[in-house]
């Protein structure tokens, strides 16, 4: 029956283009994105997520236009006509979170309307973006219900198997880590089941039921922020008892069982999103989490601790603080990797710009005009050669930072924070 699939990964992003070309290999499948821009990117053999190899995504739309019928190979696409030959339908959409910290479902509903007008009889609808337990029954099923006239699992059929992509991580990648799958029955929970099987490397886990494979998704990233926000609530303290926080990691995690998390910065597309998702389906049904939003509140206080960290060792220093130049060095949400959703480095550049600061940012490895785009934060191409500042923040760890002459950049009394622990801890005044 496998043989007979044919793939439409809908959005072309961090997570759909990895899979996309994965199951290219093996099967034919479409990368439908609305964004024509970024499907002509990809016609062009080009990436500028930098997920995939672009030698890769030249061999599977060589594949896909050798004249076989289609019978494997990728073809990038934003035409629904052309995309409604499938009859396996992949949802890769974002899902993130409003201003509210309530779950922004837009998406992924209009994904499922436009699926829904060129659903038919015998086709397979598999979610992964990333949703609270029930959502995909209660949200996404009806829409496709109406919007197509069908039935599910009469004349269609669901299942929703997480993402798990790690942007950026070149060892635990898509067929390296272990596949949560599930379907609207158990047949079509096998099927789903065997589809991925054809490209996870390390396996997959058959989850009883569409809410169990919904839920771990949720619970991954809860569990990871809450560990951080208690490394992070332990930076808070051991601040004010004018200690090094990294010292006290090490030193406790000479016991075996010890997890060693590190403090620092929590954005990104997963880790501080995915905790709201599974804190709201809570609340609608009249439980209110504690720790995992206190975890929460604790993440996303960091950048104000940072700046304000900042502003005291000024003061320390006797440097004035308004319009004292600042650099902040990188503004990806982590390290050698130009992914910048939901970066709280942009938190730390708005608390200094508050403070009176002049504030450059420069990364290396974001793409300028996107940076403007999404949070109206100018970006420096380069680092000039004459430009001193008395306040630098190491944000992210790049290796290019490695062997940046950040020394020939402060003023003499400047203040050096490191926020990653990355840098000589003999030439930084503080680190988080």
């Amino acid at each position: 029956m496998l043989e007979n699939y044919k793939i439409a990964v809908i959005g072309q992003g961090y997570v759909g283009l990895p899979l996309a070309l994965e199951f290219s290999k093996h099967l034919p499948v479409y990368g439908f994105d609305i964004n024509v821009k970024r499907i002509e990117e990809l016609k062009n053999g080009e990436d500028h997520t930098l997920e995939a190899d672009c030698y890769e995504i030249k061999e599977r739309l060589k594949e896909a236009a050798s004249g076989n019928n289609f019978k494997k190979g990728y073809i990038p696409s934003y035409s629904l006509e052309e995309i409604a030959n499938a009859n396996v339908y992949i949802v890769t959409v974002p899902t993130p979170i409003d201003r509210f910290n309530a779950p922004d479902l837009t998406l992924l509903i209009k994904a499922s309307k436009m699926l829904g007008g060129i659903l038919k009889k015998g086709d397979v609808v598999i979610y992964e973006s990333t949703v609270y337990p029930g959502c995909t029954e209660e949200e996404c099923i009806p829409v496709l219900e109406k919007e197509s006239e069908l039935k599910l699992n009469e004349d269609f059929y669901v299942g929703y198997s997480p993402e798990r992509i790690v942007p950026g991580d070149k060892v635990n990648t898509l067929v390296t880590i272990k596949k949560v799958t599930s379907g609207s029955t158990p047949e079509i929970a096998e099927n789903i089941d065997q589809l991925y099987k054809l490209i996870i490397k390390a396996g997959t886990h058959k989850a009883p039921s569409i809410k169990v494979a919904e839920a771990s998704k949720a619970i991954e990233n809860a569990q990871r922020d809450v560990n951080i926000s208690f490394v992070n609530e332990l930076a808070l303290i051991f601040d004010r008892v004018g200690i090094d926080t990294h010292d006290v990691l090490e030193a406790a995690g000479t016991k075996f069982n010890f997890l060693k998390y590190r403090p620092g910065l929590v954005g990104g597309h997963c880790i501080s999103v995915d905790p709201y998702y599974l804190a709201h389906k809570a609340v609608q049904l009249g439980y209110h989490p504690q720790v995992i939003l206190s975890g929460r509140r604790v993440n996303d206080m960091m950048p104000e601790f940072i700046a304000g960290k900042v502003v005291k060792l000024m003061i320390r220093k006797g440097i004035q603080i308004k319009n004292a130049n600042a650099l902040i060095l990188g503004v990806t949400f982590k390290e050698n990797c130009p992914d910048i959703r939901n970066t709280k480095v942009v938190d730390i550049y708005t608390e200094l710009k508050q403070y009176g600061l002049n504030v450059d940012i420069y990364d290396p490895w974001a793409d300028q005009q996107e940076v403007k785009s999404e949070y109206n934060v100018e970006t420096l191409e380069n680092l000039g050669d004459d430009k001193k500042y008395e306040v630098i923040v190491l944000a992210v760890s790049h290796n290019e930072f490695k062997d940046l002459d950040i020394i020939s950049l402060k003023n003499e009394e400047s203040v050096l924070f490191d926020v990653k622990a990355f840098l000589d801890r003999n030439v930084v005044d503080a680190r988080l």
